[in-house]
């Protein structure tokens, strides 16, 4: 599992845990933390733009979770190469760390960053049209994981997220929205948000991600994970406000470079091939959240 001590990963790390399964988590700690690998797990401090081999060779995966990456779509505008070289680089690090093993690949992709606008929810099938050097690398590591399933018969499998939220997001990055909105509300600050607020997006919870992940395992191509349901700022900020208990006002900001308008996934595919298909109501979600958050 690279990435296995970030927010998403560890909930995979768990799931897998518990599943029973032999787990080793890669990870650097730029951004995930060492609390969040259970007892039990090794963690390997390391960045995946380093040869990941020797620990191919030692493990022998039957599979990796890749999660490690550069996620927050302003840094890539402000530093694409840096944003390239996590994104690209490192998924080819891995798939070649995983190619004398056989090992499959589960790839973490991006849903929204990929699709760019959508006039409804985005299917597989529809046109690619990034608007930030995130969303490109992401999809240049699909491409990657597609070309080597095509050369060396290998059979790697892209999931590509809505924006996911939950327990063990950091309130005070740059990235997840739910988390800092969290955040500024538990410290008696006015949350800020970037244009009108009337932006939409796919909000899904990081424990169905997690499940979603798992089931994966064993197949190709490429699946949306989201709900399907299309939630503004402004909305998801009042319920945000409910869960925390609090009716401060927000702050209103110029929107940022590379964000999009609108962002909703049509997840039927992993409905049907997966057997994955979200219950988790947004409401509830922030609420699981904002518990966390408040205990911290």
């Amino acid at each position: 599992m690279t990435g296995g001590a970030g927010f998403i990963g560890s909930h995979v790390v768990d799931a897998l845990v518990q599943r029973g399964d032999e787990v080793r988590v890669v990870d650097n700690l730029s951004t995930g933390r060492r609390e969040n690998v259970p007892p039990g797990v090794e963690l390997i401090e390391q960045d995946i733009r380093e040869p990941l081999e020797a620990i191919f060779n030692e493990f022998r995966p039957q599979a990796c979770f890749h999660l490690a990456a550069q996620a927050d779509v302003r840094v890539s505008v402000e530093r694409p190469d840096y944003d390239a070289d996590i994104n690209i680089i490192g998924t080819l690090r891995t798939l070649e760390a995983a190619r004398s093993h056989g090992t499959q690949i589960v790839f973490s992709s991006t849903g929204g960053a990929i699709y760019g606008e959508c006039e409804r929810p985005a299917r597989e099938t529809d046109e690619r049209q990034p608007l930030s050097p995130y969303g490109t690398s992401k999809l240049a590591g699909e491409e990657y994981i597609a070309m080597y399933n095509r050369l060396h018969g290998t059979a790697h499998v892209s999931l590509r997220y809505g924006n996911v939220y939950g327990p063990r997001q950091d309130p005070h990055g740059e990235g997840g929205v739910v988390a800092i909105f969290l955040g500024r509300l538990k410290d008696g600050k006015k949350a800020r948000i970037f244009g009108d607020g009337g932006q939409t997006r796919d909000y899904v919870f990081v424990g169905e991600v997690a499940t979603a992940t798992l089931a994966a395992v064993g197949h190709t191509g490429v699946y949306n994970v989201g709900t399907g349901v299309e939630t503004s700022v402004v909305e998801l900020y009042v319920l945000c406000k409910q869960a925390a208990g609090v009716d401060t006002e927000p702050e209103f900001a110029p929107e940022r470079l590379g964000e999009l308008r609108r962002s909703v996934l049509d997840s039927e595919l992993a409905r049907r091939d997966l057997g994955w298909q979200p219950a988790q109501p947004l409401d509830e979600g922030v609420r699981a959240t904002w518990e966390t958050i408040a205990r911290t």
